[in-house]
């Protein structure tokens, strides 16, 4: 009785070795992927140490930057209301200076 069995293209008749294993065995194809293994690890470690710098750069702005900002938010909102107190109250209009020069 016949074989009823296909034999696939990518195997060859050596061995049952297919095609794909034949040319994983070539000098250059053993050298690209060590190529790129070493590119992946490369990779990873950037990304690595790319995250760790991005954690110490955010967690320095929040610790630094965040409150300054805060503060000069403030300072900007109290100086506003000192104009605004300042003008309902008839004083001097941050237009005008607290002194004139007398004229000569």
């Amino acid at each position: 009785m016949a074989s009823l069995r296909r034999h696939s293209p990518i195997e060859s008749g050596r061995g049952g070795d297919g095609i794909v294993s034949q040319v994983s065995d070539y000098p250059i194809v053993r050298k690209g992927k060590g190529k790129a293994c070493d590119a992946a690890y490369v990779a990873k470690r950037l990304l690595k140490s790319t995250g760790k710098a991005a954690w110490i750069a955010a967690t320095t702005f929040i610790v630094l930057g965040l409150p300054l900002i805060i503060e000069m938010d403030r300072e900007a909102q109290f100086n506003e209301a000192e104009m605004q107190q300042a003008s309902l109250l008839g004083g001097v209009s941050p237009a005008q200076p607290a002194f004139v020069n007398p004229p000569k």
